[in-house]
């Protein structure tokens, strides 16, 4: 499928952002605090540039990698012996069908109204990457968050680090100089070193129970309902925390770091707690 241009005045705000950290890290915090061409600056710089670059990889990654649509001839077998648990509408009892796509709708898949077609395993659409966040590249986005996080956090290090500490260089004029930098330096980092960290524990949780965003919502509401009922409710696509992980990262802990997806499947059937208990059903 072609994708259409991806830039936005969102993914241009964060472009900005990051070239913005990565300049007055290398070049003011390290440079005041150790001198950028002493061996420790050198040091720092060089491991920065590289969670910057992994960052800014896996960022133009998510932006354009297909989050996964759904083929036109994808339709639900209901008798097949292997895959015997489906999602059904709330109301009615029915296999969910899109009205507005005119398509079956495999497990774990939902209309997107920006994007304006259904997406395999949405988690949610993205207005920073101008693109949903589905099966394809959920992995990429979480990689993504995780290199942010610790490059922002590691800035903010460094940025503090190089005001309360002496630095080594001889120029007096140059705390007054930089004064600008580190004043918007600080009003950036702070609150995005908050909110990723937030976001990517939010999400290290979400992998841990193998839900996306939209399934959290979802199972709160069917939590209340069974418990109306007497019933225990239990998410069905949760395998154990370690397979959740693996289904999600991949089974080799060495490309957990990288944005490697060959693990994740076609996205139009997953495993499920109920795959050895006849007659089981989702219902959604």
């Amino acid at each position: 499928m072609k994708r259409g241009s991806k830039f936005s005045f969102h993914v241009i705000v964060v472009i900005a952002a990051i070239a913005f950290i990565y300049f007055s890290t290398v070049f003011v915090f390290i440079d005041q605090w150790f001198g950028l061409w002493s061996s420790p600056g050198m040091l720092n710089a060089v491991f920065f540039t590289v969670v910057a670059a992994m960052c800014i990889s896996n960022y133009a990654l998510a932006i354009y990698t297909d989050p996964g649509h759904v083929p036109s001839s994808f339709v639900p077998d209901i008798e097949d012996p292997e895959h015997i648990v489906h999602e059904i509408k709330r109301k009615g009892g029915d296999l969910r069908y899109c009205q507005k796509c005119s398509l079956h709708k495999p497990p774990r898949a939902h209309h997107c109204r920006i994007c304006n077609r259904c997406v395999l395993r949405m988690d949610h659409h993205c207005v920073w990457m101008n693109n949903c966040v589905g099966h394809a590249n959920y992995k990429i986005f979480f990689i993504f968050v995780m290199y942010a996080a610790v490059a922002c956090i590691y800035s903010l290090v460094l940025l503090v680090g190089s005001i309360t500490l002496e630095s080594p260089k001889d120029d007096e004029e140059s705390e007054g100089s930089y004064r600008v930098v580190y004043i918007i330096s600080g009003l950036i980092l702070v609150p995005l070193s908050l909110a990723l960290s937030f976001f990517l524990g939010w999400h290290f949780y979400l992998i841990l129970q193998n839900k996306t965003t939209i399934e959290y919502q979802e199972g709160v509401r069917a939590m209340c309902v069974a418990e109306k009922g007497g019933y225990v409710y239990s998410h069905p696509y949760d395998l154990g925390a370690y397979e959740n992980l693996i289904s999600v990262l991949g089974p080799n802990v060495l490309c957990w770091p990288f944005p490697s997806t060959r693990h994740i499947g076609s996205g139009l059937r997953f495993r499920t707690g109920f795959d050895n208990v006849p007659g089981a059903a989702a219902s959604k």
